[in-house]
């Protein structure tokens, strides 16, 4: 047994996509994050980030989160860390989990809106830019089964950062 997410909604996040980034010589592997490049001549350079299609996965929403979306939105913000928790149950139907187990939600990834889970209404759209990205994704927790645990919950941390990893 693995438990479940309480009071579930839906998060939609697109991922980074570094391959396609990566494809224009916009991502440093080294460095891993995307580089900006001067395209159009005027000395900034553009953001040149590349996503997946964003992806509806359940969540739970941690205590404290609303009122920083609120306050966000309000422009008064000094800590506007959001953290959800996603089920690896859900990840990996969803095949977001890679074959040795780690989570594809990665550092980068951007969320675009919390959803309702019963109707799919938009609870919550997250205006880009500034854009909240993940700053941190954790495996939190293995289950109840004492015989064969497995991963229960990932604990996702987005921030309020540049679109850059």
């Amino acid at each position: 047994m693995r438990g479940r997410l309480i009071q579930e909604f839906i998060a939609r996040v697109a991922r980074l996509d570094t391959t396609a980034t990566d494809s224009g010589g916009y991502y440093d592997e080294d460095f891993r994050e995307i580089i900006d490049i001067d395209t159009d001549g005027d000395g900034i350079g553009e953001l040149q980030r590349q996503e997946h299609a964003p992806v509806d996965i359940p969540c739970q929403v941690a205590e404290n989160t609303w009122e920083a979306l609120n306050a966000r939105d309000q422009g008064n913000a000094p800590n506007s860390d959001l953290v959800l928790y996603l089920h690896f149950e859900d990840l990996e139907r969803m095949g977001l989990v890679s074959s040795d187990g780690n989570s594809l939600i990665s550092v980068g990834d951007r969320l675009v809106s919390i959803k309702s889970a019963w109707d799919d209404s938009v609870v919550h759209e997250i205006r880009t830019p500034p854009g909240l990205y993940v700053k941190e994704a954790r495996p939190r927790g293995w289950g109840i089964n004492l015989a064969q645990p497995t991963r229960n919950l990932l604990r996702v941390t987005f921030g309020e950062r540049s679109a850059v990893p």
